[in-house]
């Protein structure tokens, strides 16, 4: 006679059609369910390898907060791509699901501004100017993450450097878009095409996947795929507000939170001092040089003319 509860039963059964789509034996995972250990917290979230990611190249204490504060950032960045990835590869899009990622995002982007208090008031200057001087040539500039998150956001053009944006043709190969990103400036010397080593080898390390990713989110990124919902969608008011919400907190409270935290230590109350890539930081981060905007059909022309001039 069967004893097994009804609930227990309809579960089995839905096992069972989960399991003979994938042309497996139910019989066979449920006894490996039966070998296998009970999960803890300290297991599943890895707590152990993550805690023993933290490496100082010196012997300063407050380096130590530098690297999990990096590293915490790199987290938060892969969560944000997931956000991404979600709507860019959503089959039935709706403006409710669009709405409700983007704010997520903006949240994780929240939690980044927020941080940086932790840089600017959580390191002692002394400190923080001695142990810099051996992370030289590495630098913030080369988080990888952060690129594909601008890449997943819009359309290439619209992080073409300022001085080439108006004549860019956005029938450009990849390959030579690439060479007037906004960011090359920080580490490209215009008149003579010459690159610093710090971008030399972050090219070296990540083109290649750049332009995959370029490739794939060319008509999947945020921006590529709110222009094809239905003028419905598209005039949805929370959308909307969700968008333009993200790209200001991303390209100006984000970015001047970061610039902020930059001044403090890098001018020391004097003159500015390179950044440890040795770039023209100052034009490179603040918002009003670049004008860097992810969506720039939801804003006014006078509020991209005035973009990051009042921060």
């Amino acid at each position: 006679m069967d004893n097994t509860p009804d609930d227990a039963r309809e579960q089995l059964e839905k096992l069972s059609g989960k399991f003979d789509a994938m042309g497996q034996d139910l019989s066979a995972q449920l006894e490996g369910f039966l070998h296998s250990r009970p999960v803890n917290y300290w297991d599943y979230i890895q707590t152990d390898a993550l805690l023993n990611l933290q490496v100082q190249r010196t012997l300063y204490p407050d380096e130590m907060v530098f690297i999990m504060y990096h590293q915490i950032n790199e987290l938060l960045f892969k969560m944000i791509l997931w956000e991404i990835e979600q709507v860019a590869f959503k089959e039935v899009l709706t403006a409710r699901f669009f709405a409700e990622r983007l704010q997520r995002i903006s949240r994780y982007f929240d939690m980044l501004t927020g941080s940086f208090t932790i840089m600017r008031e959580g390191m002692e200057m002394e400190q923080y100017l001695k142990f810099r001087l051996t992370l030289s040539p590495a630098s913030g500039f080369q988080s990888a993450q952060y690129r594909l998150i601008e890449f997943g956001s819009t359309d290439l053009e619209n992080l073409i450097d300022a001085r080439f944006r108006e004549k860019h043709d956005p029938q450009t190969p990849v390959d030579e878009s690439i060479e007037k990103l906004y960011w090359q400036a920080a580490g490209k010397d215009y008149k003579t095409g010459k690159k610093s080593y710090t971008l030399s080898q972050f090219e070296l390390k990540y083109k290649d996947e750049f332009k995959r990713f370029l490739v794939k989110y060319k008509n999947l990124n945020l921006y590529a795929r709110f222009k094809t919902l239905p003028e419905k969608d598209k005039n949805d008011a929370t959308l909307r507000e969700a968008m333009r919400h993200y790209d200001h907190t991303v390209n100006i409270k984000w970015v001047m939170s970061h610039f902020r935290a930059a001044q403090y230590y890098l001018n020391k109350g004097q003159e500015p001092i390179e950044a440890t890539g040795g770039s023209d930081w100052v034009k490179y981060m603040h918002p009003k040089y670049q004008k860097r905007i992810f969506f720039p059909e939801l804003w006014s022309q006078e509020e991209r003319d005035d973009w990051g001039k009042h921060v």
